[in-house]
């Protein structure tokens, strides 16, 4: 079971925007949840939430709006439009990118990154690029090592230190975990890095820290 200090079994579908200026006044706090189209990113938000919040397809690139989810007390999940490979039309990819351009360099809510990237093939160019920008902008990253289940113990644990060496070199706000939608892999270390973004660091009450 998730334990966490925000109720993500809650979220409710808000909207899907086909660019910033449809989305919610810019208050309150806001986590994105970004990746390449084949990264598992709409599966990862349906586990986080315990239920079918984001569309899943066996084809890439099907999120192609900007969806908002509300989690109460103006705080809110992000679903951004893929990049990478998919079998869209080319003026159609440019629309997504440029709306998930306009969302990163201009949404001032946005308190944390998710980069979502399948374990056996981390670190692209556009997953660096992303990453570099959120460093610039001062906005903490988590890097999320999606279908982690498709390595043995091992290999997951190599390549996320390998990731995580590699990420170190850049000093930003970035934190690793591998993840797998379909064992929980990671699911309670995604929680608990979004809890801290919407709620702050968890503090022990002090009379429960002297016991």
């Amino acid at each position: 079971m998730l334990k966490s200090r925000v109720k993500y079994n809650q979220a409710q579908f808000i909207t899907s925007a086909p660019d910033i200026s449809k989305l919610p006044p810019d208050t309150g706090i806001e986590v994105a949840f970004a990746g390449r189209s084949n990264a598992g990113k709409s599966s990862a938000l349906n586990t986080l939430t315990d239920q079918k919040l984001a569309r899943t397809s066996k084809t890439p690139g099907r999120t192609q709006l900007i969806n908002t989810f509300s989690l109460g007390e103006d705080q809110r999940l992000i679903d951004l439009p893929g990049y990478g490979f998919a079998k869209v039309p080319l003026e159609m990819k440019k629309k997504w990118q440029k709306a998930l351009g306009e969302y990163l360099q201009r949404r001032k809510c946005l308190k944390g990154i998710v980069v979502l990237m399948d374990i056996r093939h981390p670190l692209k160019d556009l997953d660096m690029d992303l990453i570099n920008w959120a460093i610039s902008s001062n906005i903490p990253v988590l890097a999320l090592l999606t279908k982690a289940d498709k390595l043995k113990q091992g290999k997951r644990k190599a390549e996320v230190l390998q990731v995580r060496r590699a990420l170190a070199e850049l000093n930003g706000d970035i934190t690793v975990h591998a993840f797998s939608s379909l064992k929980g892999i990671g699911l309670n270390e995604l929680a608990w890095k979004l809890d801290e973004w919407y709620l702050g660091p968890f503090v022990k009450d002090k009379t429960e820290a002297t016991e």
